[in-house]
Parts: C-alpha cells; structure tokens; sequence
C-alpha cells in the first residue's frame, strides 16, 4: 500500500514504506557492528579506491536534531536525521539516511560520496560531498524536489565538517535551496 496522507492531522501514513526501511536499518546496523573480517565492505568493491590505503575507521553514525530552512513556511516541521556510512579507501563512503522531511514525512537517502580531509591544511576541517536517491516527498508535496518521480528524486548534499577528537565531528550540510542541517557524527 502507498502513502497515506491525512489533511486532517497533517500525518502522512507510510507502512509500506516503514515495514521495509525499519528491517533495512536493522540489518545494516547489525552488519555493521558485527566484529570480522576487515576486507569485507557492504558497499560495492567499485567505489573503494584502488591501492588506496585503508579508512582508520569502520564507519560513522550521524544524528542531526536541527535545521534551518531559508524560507518561513508555515508548513515546515522539525527535521531529524540518522544516517550510516561506511567509509572506504580513498576517502570514500557510501551509506543511508533516514529522516523527516521538512513536511514531516518519512524520507530515505540512498547514497555514494567522498571525503577531503585536511581542507585549507587545517588537520580538522574536511569536506563531504555526497550523491544519490532521495525518497519520501510525495503527494502534495511531490515538488517541493526537482526532478520528482514517484517520490523518488536525486540529491546532492555537500557539508564542511571539524572534527573535535579522532571519532566526533560536527558537520554543516547545505540542502540546496532549502536550507542547512546541523549534525553530529561519530566514526566508530
């Protein structure tokens, strides 16, 4: 079944869609933290980085709990984001994000990126610069994306980012024309 959006409460009802995130996450959670062999990736071999050494860590847990929007639309609501990467040699990763949209649906970011570290020659301060598939703005807010199809989109989302120890950063990402998220990530 599709979503269900109820003009009523302003709720959007996804079962579909949260019958199959809510077990996607769980797995890639569980895979994760499973301790083993180290070569094993979950993201494909093609974008690690030939003789690229490897990443000093595993992956990075994001939690984001504030967004600036450029526009004030009355229709906006509190986003929260939780995203997973894996990091791969060469400074690249991939990963998913699952977040509320700034109309309070549940949304999906399917994604491949790079990292650049040492930005400016400052050790702390690096560049993320991550593409892929967003999911979740549908019905009446089908446009509020471009290039919308069935709730489906592409995304771009850059963020600068300092790193205050060798596992936390803090990390600003630009959401287009729509605004700027505040996160917190932590490499595990």
């Amino acid at each position: 079944m599709p979503c269900l959006y109820n003009p009523r409460t302003s709720h959007l009802r996804c079962s579909t869609v949260r019958s199959i995130l809510a077990p996607l996450l769980t797995l890639l959670a569980l895979a994760f933290a499973l301790p083993g062999q180290a070569a094993d990736r979950y993201c494909p071999d093609f974008l690690a980085k030939k003789d690229a050494p490897e990443p000093s860590h595993r992956g990075e847990f994001t939690f984001s709990p504030y967004t600036i929007h450029w526009s004030n639309n009355p229709e906006h609501k509190h986003v929260v984001l939780l995203a997973l990467d894996e990091q791969l040699p060469g400074g690249r990763l991939c990963g998913i994000s699952l977040f509320s949209n700034s109309f309070g649906q549940p949304s999906t970011y399917v994604y491949a990126g790079q990292q650049f570290n040492n930005l400016w020659g400052q050790p702390n301060v690096f560049l993320k610069v991550t593409g892929g598939i967003i999911y979740g703005y549908v019905g009446q807010y089908k446009n509020k994306v471009p290039l919308n199809y069935r709730g489906f989109s592409p995304g771009i989302i850059p963020s600068l980012g300092y790193k205050f120890s060798e596992h936390d950063s803090v990390q600003v990402k630009l959401l287009g024309t729509a605004g700027v998220m505040f996160s917190y990530g932590r490499q595990f």
